[in-house]
């Protein structure tokens, strides 16, 4: 009744009413809203400091995590934005925030296509760890109904990114000019998980990661986790080829 007396109107709807409508749409006839219901996410914390991860993801609404590879960064924020996604209607995509930066000396040259052709390279490990989450078909039917989309950086500038969850990734790649570009473009209802290995830096120029996790600790809004070598739930094996590699770097070899 309260949608019929809004659509009577002439005058125009308030900001709020038309998030009120699209929210009733969203929960009553979308392929979104029916998709997410057929999901089931289920993951187990293995370390605290997962669990801290989580926790902040749940209750901040900017999140900066750090850590070596195989600590189960992304898969765990890639499995709490799908919950958020299914649980919330205000939260109406995830989106995929990446440095386009490749390892060194390993230029991939000239990607033909359009932006999700030219992307797709980039967004190998988000995909692999959503098909594991919800499987391939869910997951490739997300992406085609734009649910799940992936943005560069360079397409950041002028926008605002309202009731999103938006994930950066391999952000020790990135320069503090453009961290600055990307946490200004967070909008209404929206939460923004930023995560990368300060060790792991491929770009030249300041560490963005080592920026967030230096100067924005103190903010209530704002959740920091450090991961480290104890955290490593891939494979044990991978802790210790850390090590090596941590020990050659301070000997300076």
């Amino acid at each position: 009744i309260k949608l019929l007396k809004m659509g009577r109107r002439s005058k125009k709807l308030s900001r709020e009413e038309q998030m009120e409508v699209e929210e009733w749409i969203y929960q009553n006839n979308t392929e979104e809203k029916r998709l997410s219901d057929t999901m089931t996410i289920s993951v187990k914390c293995k370390t605290e400091n997962q669990k801290a991860l989580v926790n902040a993801i749940k209750e901040k609404e900017v999140i900066i995590c750090s850590g070596p590879a195989g600590t189960g960064k992304t898969y765990l924020a890639c499995a709490e934005a799908l919950k958020l996604i299914k649980r919330y209607a205000k939260y109406k995509k995830i989106v995929i925030v990446k440095s386009v930066t490749t390892l060194k000396n390993e230029e991939i040259g000239f990607l033909k296509g359009g932006l999700r052709e030219k992307m797709e390279p980039f967004m190998f490990s988000f995909v692999h760890n959503f098909e594991k989450l919800v499987g391939q078909t869910i997951t490739s039917r997300l992406r085609e109904l734009k649910t799940i989309e992936e943005l560069p950086i360079a397409y950041m500038r002028g926008i605002n990114l309202d009731r999103s969850i938006i994930i950066i990734d391999e952000a020790q790649n990135i320069s503090q000019e453009n961290i600055r570009t990307i946490m200004t473009r967070l909008g209404k209802d929206s939460k923004m998980i930023f995560l990368g290995d300060e060790r792991q830096q491929d770009s030249k120029g300041g560490n963005g990661l080592t920026f967030l996790m230096d100067h924005f600790q103190d903010i209530d809004e704002i959740g920091c986790v450090q991961f480290n070598k104890s955290d490593v739930v891939r494979n044990p094996l991978i802790a210790k080829i850390e090590r090596v590699f941590d020990s050659l770097q301070k000997n300076g070899k």
